[in-house]
């Protein structure tokens, strides 16, 4: 199959030009490699965390949900002082 050269318009525009169930089923597929690249994002950045938790001597597997809240949270404020 030859490839195309479209700009991202010209696609929008072909999609409208297209029947509901087709648009239906173009939109389906998008959110599916939608979802694939968000569970992708979630797997990366659960790595990244139990890197960091290792690093001060944390395991992120072991930590409650208020505990890894706890942590991001720290983690988001680590360059600016909290009053406490």
């Amino acid at each position: 199959m030859p490839n195309l050269s479209l700009s991202d318009q010209q696609v929008i525009e072909l999609v409208k030009q297209l029947p509901p169930e087709s648009k239906r089923l173009v939109l389906l597929e998008l959110a599916k490699s939608s979802e694939n690249e968000r569970e992708s994002r979630i797997n990366y950045a659960e790595a990244q965390l139990r890197n960091l938790c290792a690093e001060r001597g944390l395991n992120w597997d072991n930590m409650s949900e208020d505990e890894r809240e706890s942590f991001i949270d720290d983690l988001v404020h680590e360059d600016r002082q909290c009053a406490q």
